[in-house]
């Protein structure tokens, strides 16, 4: 598929999340669909109580608008594409369901970690199934640039990719435009990749990546400080599910944690705080977790915070890329 092609997939997603979002706004403050803050946050953050939620189901939007777009585009829909979207729903039910239990129970809680975590990986081994009945158990390597046969540990590999990545990117959205935009770039690099670097391009991966590149950015446009609706659950896990969906589908599930080196930090930062506390009897390794609000906390007000993490996973992708070039 030609350039330009991919760019009209993007701008689709744009559009579709854009004009969703902005349609969404008014309906969700009238059904009071709105943000419950937890009470040990960020003193600040309070006042963003009752902000409309559950906006991820606007990019859910774009990305499934303009990736069936791509079909017709090139003339066919593939059971790759088919795979990227089904991930991404799996994982934006797990999402909805969690934001829906919050809002109907007035509090910050949903689904318990044992309920997401079994969803997780009976829709993490679904995609590995797939993966391995149609195209093997190859995985690329960067930097060597050799592929490795997985074999009989392809399954709880691709499984591990799936639910490491949804409840990383999940952990990621906790400041206005965070995951938005980190989640944006790291889509751009997966294009680029799938389009121009891996030999003979990935054109599902491509224009998945490039759909999620546009719907992101889309929402970004109402998501950014001082934010006008969150994405909730429903659209971190979702961005969590489609992203590693579309690295599994290139082949190229060991640059997720290149690329999005922001997503490993901020899911290390929560490790490393509870274990931490937990060995020191109540003391705190970082100001507080996940590691956005150690920095936000010492001085730096939000929107430095997701221009630094921002800047720093730009160069993390086009390290990725290098990787594989």
């Amino acid at each position: 598929m030609q350039i330009y092609k991919y760019a009209i997939v993007a701008v689709i997603a744009f559009a579709v999340s854009m004009l969703v979002t902005a349609w969404m706004i008014p309906v969700l403050k009238k059904k009071q669909f709105g943000q419950f803050i937890r009470e040990d946050g960020p003193q600040a953050h309070l006042s963003k109580a009752g902000t409309p939620t559950m906006g991820g189901l606007a990019m859910v939007a774009g990305i499934t608008v303009a990736l069936i777009a791509s079909g017709f585009l090139t003339g066919r829909f593939t059971a790759d594409k088919l795979a990227i979207l089904l991930s991404m729903y799996a994982f934006g039910f797990i999402g909805f369901v969690d934001d829906y239990n919050k809002i109907a129970k007035k509090q910050n809680e949903g689904l318990t970690p044992k309920q997401k975590l079994a969803l997780q990986v009976v829709f993490g081994a679904a995609l590995a199934v797939f993966m391995m009945i149609r195209e093997g158990t190859s995985v690329l390597i960067p930097f060597v640039k050799v592929n490795v046969d997985f074999g009989i540990f392809y399954i709880p590999f691709i499984i591990f990719v799936e639910v490491a990545m949804a409840n990383a990117v999940n952990l990621t959205d906790g400041l206005d435009g965070l995951a938005s935009s980190t989640s944006a770039i790291v889509a751009g690099c997966f294009a680029v990749i799938g389009m121009m670097i891996i030999p003979g391009g990935n054109e599902p991966m491509a224009a998945a990546a490039q759909a999620v590149f546009g719907a992101t950015l889309g929402f970004l446009m109402y998501n950014h400080y001082p934010a006008r609706i969150f994405m909730g659950d429903t659209g971190s896990m979702a961005l969590g599910g489609v992203l590693s969906a579309t690295a599994i589908i290139g082949h190229v599930e060991w640059l997720l944690p290149i690329a999005g080196l922001i997503y490993v930090c901020e899911a290390l930062s929560v490790i490393i705080q509870v274990l931490y506390f937990k060995k020191t009897g109540g003391k705190r390794f970082f100001r507080m977790a996940p590691i956005h609000h150690h920095f936000e906390l010492g001085g730096w007000h939000e929107t430095k915070v997701v221009k630094m993490f921002c800047l720093f996973t730009l160069i993390c992708c086009i390290i990725a890329a290098l990787s594989v070039a």
